[in-house]
């Protein structure tokens, strides 16, 4: 099955603070499918390293307060659009993140407080009828 990943889950040192978030099952992950990676911030035109933001309401903002909220819709078409040229029908994410978070992110207080909701990319792809999944779930994904 080919499966969206985020890029920093793999390996890839795109998240906001110019890290990556290699997760422990990523090799066997790769073993049993194909995977697409992708960051949606920079595919919305974001730089590495950037500011953190979070999401509140229906948009996005840094703590300086700068709206980055049309790089995260961008972002999120462009990665839609590669679930769809893949024929993607399930998206691993980075949980917690404004732009991959499913379920549950940061409430756009900069005080590390989680609520529920999801990421612009995560809902998005959610909206469109692929399943996501975040990282915590991988090892369950992987005995289906």
């Amino acid at each position: 099955m080919t499966v969206l990943v985020s890029a920093c889950l793999l390996g890839t040192a795109c998240r906001y603070d110019g890290q990556s978030k290699v997760h422990p099952l990523a090799a066997a992950l790769l073993k049993k499918h194909t995977a697409i990676p992708v960051c949606p911030e920079i595919l919305g035109g974001l730089s590495t390293p950037r500011p953190p933001a979070e999401r509140k309401g229906n948009g996005v903002f840094t703590e300086s307060g700068a709206d980055v909220t049309e790089n995260y819709h961008r972002g999120a078409q462009e990665v839609l659009k590669l679930a769809r040229l893949y024929g993607c029908a399930v998206a691993i994410l980075k949980e917690r993140s404004p732009a991959c978070g499913a379920g549950e992110i940061y409430d756009g207080s900069f005080t590390h407080t989680l609520t529920g909701g999801f990421g612009v990319a995560a809902e998005l792809l959610e909206k469109s009828g692929i399943r996501v999944l975040g990282e915590s779930q991988l090892e369950e994904f992987l005995r289906e």
